[in-house]
């Protein structure tokens, strides 16, 4: 990242989270739509959560919106991006897509002296615009934090292990305790419940 006004902004010009904004009039209300496909950064923080991930140079669809406004840019549109990972409840391999809303203000640079309070990222570098950061953050919100290979997923059995999907309604272990627990049927409790209902 470069320091502009003492702000770090912007990345390497041949990001593919880099657009160039110079189609864009800096008259409000003028706008450019835009899409291409991009590659998930190798070091996209927070890319895993809970049971999945976004494998690092996977392909992401972008679709985005870029609108000149008295402060800046605003960005609006989706990120579609493969994930991978494992079911919550079976623990069965998944795949599949989530799109990530994105919605962010790009503002100019400030002028020189200004101190500027917002987000250090959310800044133009001249004509470029950085989508990375809006883009981790919004993907990040995506993700689920407990997916399911199916939405009625009945997991696997506490006792043993095995699949319930697969093992059946008549799967059960009866009354089989745990044999810590054995001795505990061998002693004669007088006072029990069930005696006293006798």
């Amino acid at each position: 990242m470069s320091n502009v006004n003492g702000k770090p902004v912007g990345r390497d010009a041949d990001s593919d989270f880099v657009f160039d904004m110079r189609s864009l009039s800096r008259q409000p209300g003028s706008y450019s739509d835009q899409a291409r496909t991009a590659k998930v950064p190798e070091d996209l923080n927070g890319s895993k959560t809970g049971l999945v991930e976004v494998p690092a140079g996977a392909d992401v669809a972008l679709d985005l919106r870029f609108e000149a406004v008295s402060e800046g840019v605003l960005v609006t549109g989706s990120a579609v991006a493969s994930l991978t990972g494992e079911c919550a409840r079976c623990l069965d391999p998944l795949a599949f897509e989530v799109e990530a809303g994105i919605q962010e203000l790009y503002r100019y640079l400030p002028d020189p002296g200004e101190d500027g309070e917002e987000d250090e990222d959310r800044f133009l570098d001249g004509d470029r615009l950085d989508l990375e950061p809006a883009f981790r953050d919004a993907l990040v919100l995506a993700l689920p934090l407990a997916p399911l290979c199916r939405d009625d997923c009945p997991g696997l059995c506490p006792e043993c292990g095995v699949k319930l999907a697969e093992a059946g309604p008549g799967h059960g272990h009866g009354e089989d305790i745990d044999p810590r627990w054995s001795a505990l049927r061998q002693l004669d409790f007088p006072d029990r419940v069930e005696d006293r209902a006798e």
